[in-house]
């Protein structure tokens, strides 16, 4: 939501200079120059883009303009989930939690955190990484090494979706170049017309240098950085299911392996250690 808030501030802020300048809007709205841009810059995406980081692009646009990502009330939820997942380990054995990690839809501990759950990415990963503690032939030390190694490449992918718009927001100033190119062709063109025509044309090619400079720096570029944020933002979360995972493996207490997780969550979402443990003996005896 703060993300079209911002685009509409961005689009206000020109059209309201531009009007108090004295300026005509219809006048910035030539269709040749808004085809020619913006089809030339999805055009580079396609060409320079794997489908399957183009499909994840797409849904991180989604969920920018969305307001989607990691709340404080969601990194409070994990650790509850976290600590009634341990706690039924430590009292019927970890057998007990295997139900639970191989169905989480159908968990009932999952179910309770349905935040939680819609991050399916994030609750595949931990699930993945319980199996190899119910398994038990991973030591903790290589089971740490081995997340670690998992979060890299899920942020090598993650980089790849922001990296693709911040290319394409790269190329929309030399794009904007080419349609004004373009439409100094079509003045040339019609130099001999009415002096009227010839100032229409001439709009319209400065239109194209102004849409590709206004597109590339108030729309796509902050559009890829607000991706790399949510991707900082989801990194954090996996790093906070590893920290919990691998105290658990370590062998310690429920309540302190969820304390390593806590002390991983990023200042701005932290609980205090009283909220944690309030949260947390509230499901207790459940």
């Amino acid at each position: 939501m703060l993300a079209i808030i911002g685009l509409v501030v961005v689009i206000a802020s020109v059209l309201g200079g531009f009007t108090i300048a004295g300026g005509n809007i219809p006048s910035l709205f030539h269709i040749s120059e808004i085809v020619t841009i913006l089809g030339t810059a999805l055009g580079t995406v396609l060409v320079s883009t794997p489908m399957p980081v183009l499909k994840g692009m797409i849904g991180k646009l989604v969920g920018v303009l969305k307001g989607a990502g990691i709340k404080a009330a969601v990194y409070l939820d994990t650790l509850k989930m976290l600590y009634e997942l341990f706690q039924i380990a430590r009292k019927d054995g970890l057998v007990a939690i295997e139900a639970h990690i191989e169905g989480p839809d159908k968990s009932a501990v999952f179910k309770k955190y349905p935040e939680v759950l819609h991050h399916h990415h994030a609750v595949e990963f931990l699930c993945d990484n319980l199996r190899l503690v119910l398994v038990g032939s991973v030591p903790p030390h290589d089971l740490d090494s081995l997340m670690d190694a998992e979060i890299e490449a899920h942020h090598h992918a993650e980089e790849a979706m922001s990296g693709a718009l911040q290319k394409v927001a790269d190329a929309l100033p030399g794009i904007g170049i080419v349609a004004a190119v373009l439409g100094i062709i079509v003045t040339m063109a019609a130099i001999s017309g009415p002096v009227e025509q010839i100032g229409e044309h001439v709009g319209a090619a400065l239109t194209g240098t102004m849409l590709g400079v206004f597109f590339a720096y108030g729309v796509f570029g902050p559009l890829a950085t607000a991706i790399e944020h949510a991707n900082r933002n989801e990194s954090s979360y996996y790093l906070v299911l590893k920290a919990a995972v691998v105290a658990f493996a370590k062998g310690f207490a429920p309540i302190v392996a969820v304390e390593f997780a806590r002390r991983a969550v990023p200042g701005e979402s932290r609980p205090t250690f009283q909220a944690m443990e309030t949260a947390c003996k509230s499901i207790k005896t459940k």
